[in-house]
């Protein structure tokens, strides 16, 4: 067994463990991702990848040890290392499908530019053609109506209720999760509406389960919401720990501000 030095962060309770391989060749098989979350709780491990033109690649793991496209809170504490590291207040990352660009506000706070969402029904992917703003899912015993899917750098389905903790989302979030509508399997969402401007939701992440925060999921929520003319354009979703402010502009970008942890160094065993 090695000792390997990571960084361990989250944003909102919502946690990751960070390797820093620009120098070195570390790669982590499924099955040792999986055993490391025995170990260290934490909802993804991301990769820092070696700087190609001013930008940075990262490659990001749920903890079953599946690649995925984007995580929000993962690449906002990303940046953060690496803005204090270079002692600057931009960085630019690539995760595998977008390039996105993250602002050091101030001390712990980031702002991150998501990209713009992507509504086509083959790109979300759906399995079918059907309409991605009112989709109704049987799940559970329950009927779920009028759910909107769209992909924000990862696929998400939210609906809408009148509380989002009244069910029980881990019965209902695996059944979303591998349902045949969804070939690349789905996050789930259940947002209740404060008012035009709070929102306050309960997530299902594929392959990390319930986590006490997603940042893709807060934007799949403000432009469903949008969308739906249940809020305004910039709103707060709210999560256990805190919120996070979302903006999604009149060139349709997603934009995420929220907190980060402090930056801490642990080591683990590989």
């Amino acid at each position: 067994m090695a000792s390997l030095k990571a960084y361990k962060m989250d944003g909102l309770g919502n946690s990751f463990i960070i390797i820093d391989r620009r120098d070195k060749t570390i790669n982590l098989s499924k099955n040792e991702i999986i055993k490391l979350k025995k170990t260290e709780n934490f909802d993804q491990l991301i990769y820092i990848e070696e700087e190609q033109s001013n930008i940075l690649p990262i490659k990001i793991y749920n903890q079953d040890g599946e690649e995925v496209d984007a995580c929000g809170n993962g690449s906002r504490c990303v940046a953060y290392i690496l803005g204090k590291e270079k002692n600057i207040n931009e960085i630019n990352l690539k995760t595998k499908n977008r390039t996105l660009t993250a602002y050091l506000v101030k001390d712990q706070i980031v702002k991150i530019n998501m990209g713009k969402p992507n509504f086509a029904w083959n790109k979300i992917p759906i399995s079918k053609k059907i309409d991605h703003k009112n989709i109704n899912l049987d799940l559970n015993g329950q009927s779920f109506k009028s759910g909107f899917a769209l992909n924000v750098g990862n696929p998400h389905i939210i609906f809408f209720v009148k509380d989002c903790f009244e069910n029980d989302i881990k019965k209902i979030g695996p059944l979303v999760e591998n349902h045949n509508l969804f070939p690349e399997r789905c996050n789930l969402t259940l947002a209740q509406i404060n008012d035009k401007k709070n929102i306050k939701i309960n997530v299902w992440e594929r392959g990390a389960g319930q986590t006490k925060a997603c940042g893709t999921a807060a934007c799949a929520t403000a432009v469903a919401s949008f969308s739906k003319n249940l809020t305004d354009r910039k709103v707060q979703i709210s999560f256990e720990q805190g919120s996070l402010e979302i903006e999604y502009d009149n060139n349709q970008n997603i934009f995420m501000t929220g907190p980060v942890s402090k930056i801490n160094i642990i080591n683990i065993q590989i």
